[in-house]
């Protein structure tokens, strides 16, 4: 028989108890990770590495500093390439139609390999693994241009080397977000323009000596054996701290595939309008050094190499300076601003050239060119990688930005050398800053903020 409950029950007295200070402390068994799964079930359907990059701890002092050191070594690899083929190839007493023909190969490779590279970067887990093999590749390249300096081996070894640097520097930006997640790589690859700058000037002063005091294939046998330090600073980047950004839509499920992946690609406003803003900025940017070291040729040819060193050296120095702070600047005020800044420095570089005739005010004007490479070096894969965000096509579209460039590029010298033989070097300037102009003024009225409101 069921008890019949009381009308009025006597209410308990209120007491307010003191919490002791064990009830105060935080349950040490308690995971913040399992509470926010709770509260988004979606975010345990993304799956685990979702989480690790949502909650991405800082990188070690060893996995940064040996990614300092590779980007450092990559840049006095790559050096080896530059204007020191040319030299060698002449010296072997090989005809410029030959020449041209082996740096066109080269080149072919190098424009058209960079989407496949990309998404081959995309496609392997280990990016270590491909940075590794992309700098083996490298060395022995420049070992067979200097054992075996015959038309095909030569040919055979630029196109290895296009090849493998379509692949390396993809590799280096995967790592790079890898390590520190979408909310430091501002940062990260501000470091990385600054080491690779250094890289380049120590490397191209220390290769010059050494074709000088040597002989011209020496500078291949440096090369060759700088692949040893950079394979061994690459080994102090450990691959447990690398974080693999799997192809993933925003909602958490699988992302499209071939040519679906593609689609979204062609299909993403922001990557379409960087690139457009991007082609042009290299079609004005890429002839003006060369274009330079013409005008300084014909004013004053003794000290013409001198100044045209200097102009190459001014850059890196301003570059180096200044591309960590903008990498933090991008992270905190948007890549918008910074990528003005960029592409406004370009228009005044080609005034300034167009109406200074001292020579060595021409290397001073050369600053300008250290801030538009400090915020491109750093904005280009910042842009590209919150573009493809939750993708997993970050290496793809790098890839792709990289082509725009090239084609730019390619366009540039060409726009340049007709205005300078039909209407002056002094209105080839005034062409390329024109062009210059409407970049910038392309980039203020297309292109977006791609920075997220709030970093996880």
């Amino acid at each position: 028989m069921t008890r019949p409950r009381q009308a009025h029950r006597r209410p308990l007295a209120h007491r307010d108890r003191e919490v002791p200070r064990s009830e105060m402390r935080p349950d040490p068994r308690h995971d913040p990770r399992q509470e926010l799964t709770r509260q988004d079930p979606g975010r345990d359907r993304a799956g685990a590495s979702a989480g690790r990059r949502w909650e991405k701890p800082a990188p070690s002092l060893t996995s940064s500093r040996g990614l300092d050191a590779f980007t450092f070594f990559v840049a006095n690899l790559q050096t080896g390439f530059g204007p020191f083929v040319a030299v060698y190839f002449t010296s072997q007493s090989w005809t410029q139609a030959d020449i041209g023909l082996v740096l066109t190969i080269g080149g072919l490779f190098s424009l058209f390999g960079q989407v496949p590279g990309g998404a081959y970067v995309d496609w392997v887990t280990s990016k270590r693994f491909v940075a590794a093999l992309s700098v083996a590749v490298i060395g022995l390249s420049a070992a067979g241009l200097a054992l075996f300096p015959t038309f095909l081996i030569v040919a055979l070894s630029m196109a290895a080397h296009s090849i493998a640097s379509c692949t390396l520097t993809p590799a280096i930006a995967a790592i790079s977000l890898g390590l520190v997640g979408h909310a430091g790589l501002g940062e990260r690859l501000g470091r990385n323009a600054r080491f690779s700058s250094i890289g380049n000037a120590l490397a191209a002063a220390g290769m010059g000596a050494c074709g000088y005091y040597l002989s011209s294939e020496a500078v291949f046998y440096v090369t060759a054996a700088l692949a040893l330090p950079t394979l061994a600073a690459l080994w102090f980047v450990r691959a447990s701290e690398i974080d693999v950004v799997r192809p993933q839509a925003p909602g958490g499920t699988e992302a499209p595939g071939g040519w679906a992946s593609l689609k979204l690609l062609l299909t993403n406003r922001a990557l379409l309008c960087f690139a457009a803003c991007i082609t042009l900025f290299f079609v004005a940017n890429a002839a003006m050094l060369p274009l330079v070291g013409s005008v300084l040729t014909v004013r004053t040819s003794q000290t013409a190499t001198i100044l045209i060193a200097a102009c190459i050296m001014a850059p890196q120095m301003v570059m180096a300076l200044i591309a960590p702070a903008v990498g933090r600047a991008a992270q905190a005020y948007g890549r918008r601003p910074l990528l003005v800044i960029g592409f406004a420095a370009l228009p005044i570089r080609g005034l300034l050239f167009a109406y200074t005739d001292a020579p060595e005010l021409l290397v001073a004007v050369q600053v300008f060119d250290g801030i538009s490479a400090a915020v491109l070096g750093v904005m280009v894969p910042l842009i590209v990688a919150d573009c493809t965000r939750g993708t997993g096509r970050f290496n793809m579209a790098l890839g792709s930005v990289g082509t725009a460039m090239g084609l730019g590029a390619a366009a540039s010298t060409t726009l340049s050398g007709y205005m300078a033989d039909h209407f002056g070097s002094h209105a080839a300037f005034l062409g390329l800053s024109a062009v210059a102009f409407v970049a910038l003024v392309l980039v203020v009225a297309i292109m977006p903020e791609t920075r997220r409101a709030r970093e996880p």
